[in-house]
């Protein structure tokens, strides 16, 4: 049997902390290494236990949940890990913000527990938590703020193959719609979107969708 998925839990509630370790240790796949009840700490723990998965809360005392996202996944940490944000609000404004620092997946707290151990195995794969018209319809709606910010079209390093790929994965396409779209194969279109995350040092599918805008690949 392959070694469980380490997750780490980090909620100021004491008892929706409880709830989730309850939750996620009674999965024979996954097992909790340790909790905590505030950002800092959460970085801290996180250096120490080298977690596969962190659980994140967004409004939390001494550092919050976007900023803590940010020191553990966020541009330029050198050993980043994944994490799943969740929180009570369903504010875009949360979802954006918790993406753009590095998160790999945005859940509700109201979600059921069958939905959280499903987005903690996600998470822990490398794919991300965001169904493709959400990914579409958030980055669409913010597309304003993250407009070309740096370079442009011209130094994307992809053939243009690829960068057809790019834009359809940033339409907020699937593979199997991709696959479709371009009459190939759903392995080959796996292969390219494989291939782009590698060339452009992104970590999955909602990075790929905010580097499309940055480069004003789709507006």
């Amino acid at each position: 049997m392959s070694e469980p998925i380490r997750v780490l839990v980090c909620d100021d509630q004491a008892l929706i902390r409880t709830g989730f370790v309850t939750i996620i240790d009674a999965q024979p796949d996954l097992e909790v290494v340790g909790e905590c009840g505030d950002g800092r700490a959460a970085v801290d723990l996180a250096g120490r236990l080298r977690p596969d998965v962190v659980v994140m809360d967004v409004r939390m005392p001494v550092l919050d949940g976007i900023e803590a996202t940010r020191r553990l996944a966020g541009a330029g940490v050198a050993h980043p890990v994944k994490v799943l944000v969740v929180t009570t609000f369903n504010l875009d404004e949360y979802v954006y913000e918790a993406l753009r620092a590095g998160a790999s997946g945005f859940l509700l707290k109201d979600a059921p527990p069958a939905q959280l151990l499903h987005g903690i195995r996600t998470v822990a794969t490398g794919a991300a938590l965001l169904a493709p018209e959400v990914t579409r319809q958030l980055v669409g709606r913010y597309a304003a703020r993250i407009r070309p910010a740096e370079g442009t079209a011209g130094d994307v390093p992809l053939t243009p193959r690829e960068l057809e790929v790019l834009r359809l994965i940033a339409d907020g396409l699937s593979n199997s719609e991709i696959a479709a779209a371009l009459v190939i194969s759903h392995e080959t279109v796996k292969t390219y979107v494989s291939r782009i995350l590698t060339k452009l040092d992104l970590r999955d599918r909602v990075q790929a969708v905010v580097y499309a805008y940055r480069r004003g690949l789709v507006t």
